[in-house]
């Protein structure tokens, strides 16, 4: 997960009310339930001793979602009175909406829940131009077509010298549709950032299209074995997405496995275990956190003081460093902190813990390194 977004959490101290609101039950009384969520947030925050006034903050927030509510879920991080960030869930959250007052903003099921999930541009491609489409957990938008040559674009069976003369235009015509699709494909996956190429025609057209593009490009394709004009549905593009996540959580995964491994002076690319990821979130190190959710450490309690780089297993370990006051925070979230603070990234291995059980992080927190 692209972790800037979460910077302006850590622009002031805590405490933090972190609620994670389920609007995936559309119904005709879905405005009324979110009204007794709203309630029900704001007494959850103040029973766990919230201030009043984010208590109400939260709960004009949940409120408001009742005018347009979200496919799955809604995020609200607030301090003070105010709600400081509220982004959109691709999935909704497990267990149903939920709210909690802490030291630190609880961030970490947003891996989850917000953070992998790859936009994909569907291309349905025939020899006269393609139709483009935006895919993400949000939904479908259209996002441009292309129209090519139109005239020739069919062969003849003919043998005849001019026939085949006529059958070169045709060539050259499918070739030039080709080139247009890919450039223009090529421009919207700029503009959108979309991690995901979807081709769908026949296997010909598709391949022309591919080959066509920017090699940059051809390592995110995915031709879909649909004919001529068909649109994927719902879960084909969900199946394509939910492989392409996995894909990349295993290639991320033998990364660190490999710089777990000690080089010939004994020094690892990867840590696992709190006392050693506490140790290189303080030096700055991390580059990529892996989190496990359900893993043995991710709840277990750290220490932390007012900087990100101020964090500690043991309270005493922070005092011996300088540091006057320090709260206990959950393992996970404090370095998902630090990671903020130095630009590094977070990935969820829940979609390859279970064929990956024997192999991961060591308590579900691993990391790897910048530097040795």
């Amino acid at each position: 997960m692209d972790l800037a977004l979460l910077h302006p959490l850590y622009e002031h101290c805590g405490p933090w009310a972190s609620v994670y609101v389920d609007t995936s039950r559309h119904a005709e009384d879905t405005p009324h339930a979110l009204h007794l969520t709203a309630q029900a947030m704001a007494r959850e925050l103040s029973e766990q001793g919230a201030d009043d006034a984010t208590c109400r903050a939260v709960e004009s927030a949940v409120e408001d979602l009742r005018h347009s509510p979200d496919p799955h879920g809604r995020a609200l991080f607030a301090r003070a009175g105010a709600v400081v960030l509220d982004p959109h869930l691709a999935r909704p959250p497990q267990g149903g909406s939920r709210a909690e007052w802490a030291p630190l903003p609880r961030v970490a099921p947003l891996l989850d829940l917000a953070g992998e999930d790859p936009v994909a541009i569907v291309a349905y491609v025939d020899r006269k131009g393609a139709d483009f489409e935006l895919r993400s957990a949000l939904g479908r938008q259209e996002a441009g077509a292309v129209v090519g040559r139109q005239w020739p674009i069919h062969r003849t069976s003919s043998v005849d010298w001019s026939e085949r003369h006529f059958q070169l235009k045709v060539e050259n015509t499918w070739e030039h549709n080709a080139a247009e699709i890919a450039d223009a494909l090529s421009v919207c996956q700029e503009e959108t950032r979309a991690d995901l190429l979807v081709l769908v025609g026949d296997e010909r057209e598709r391949r022309e299209v591919h080959e066509r593009l920017p090699k940059r490009l051809r390592g995110r394709v995915v031709e879909a074995p649909h004919g001529t004009g068909s649109r994927l549905l719902d879960e084909d593009v969900e199946r394509i997405r939910a492989d392409h996540v996995r894909r990349r959580l295993e290639a991320e995964l033998d990364r660190f496995r490999a710089a777990r491994t000690p080089d010939a002076e004994g020094r690892a690319g990867a840590v696992e275990g709190v006392p050693a990821l506490v140790e290189a979130a303080r030096e700055r190190r991390l580059e990529e956190l892996l989190i496990r959710p359900d893993g043995s450490d991710v709840h277990r309690e750290v220490w932390i003081g007012e900087d990100p780089d101020q964090l500690a297993v043991r309270r005493t370990d922070l005092e011996i460093l300088g540091e006057q006051h320090s709260w206990p925070a959950r393992a996970d979230d404090a370095l998902i902190r630090s990671a903020v603070a130095t630009d590094a990234s977070a990935l969820s291995l829940a979609p390859v813990a279970a064929a990956a059980e024997e192999d991961v992080p060591v308590g579900g927190l691993g990391a790897i390194l910048r530097w040795k």
